[in-house]
């Protein structure tokens, strides 16, 4: 089964590669050194990308990162439209992948969940 990939998905790929690259050398506001772009939607007709990024900050300095992609936009998107070459750059929306925090929690409650096999339990056999 070949895998087909529509333009949308490449140009994705692209602006969160090149995204990805400009935060890194290019960017030097701090409340963005910890943003990760974990992901890139592009709309189908190419106007708008969805832009999903994750951080290790803690809840109460997320609206400070959303101020410096805020403030920082202009910039990224000037940047973006010269290194892709697009015809027409695609509007960019910025929205805090919560994916990470969700398995985290999860993960947590996993944790807390007694299977059974501690050093307390006695073997269903032995019952």
């Amino acid at each position: 089964m070949t895998t087909t990939f529509t333009r949308a998905d490449r140009i994705s790929g692209l602006i969160q590669k090149t995204l990805s690259d400009v935060l890194i050398k290019d960017i030097n506001d701090p409340r963005l050194k910890t943003i990760t772009i974990t992901g890139v939607k592009m709309s189908r007709d190419l106007r708008l990308a969805r832009i999903y990024y994750s951080t290790t900050v803690e809840i109460k300095n997320r609206k400070k990162i959303a101020q410096g992609i805020q403030s920082a936009l202009g910039y990224v998107k000037r940047t973006l439209a010269r290194q892709l070459g697009l015809r027409y750059m695609p509007e960019l929306k910025f929205f805090y992948d919560e994916s990470f925090d969700y398995g985290a929690k999860i993960n947590r409650l996993l944790k807390k969940i007694d299977t059974g096999n501690g050093s307390d339990s006695t073997p269903l056999n032995q019952q």
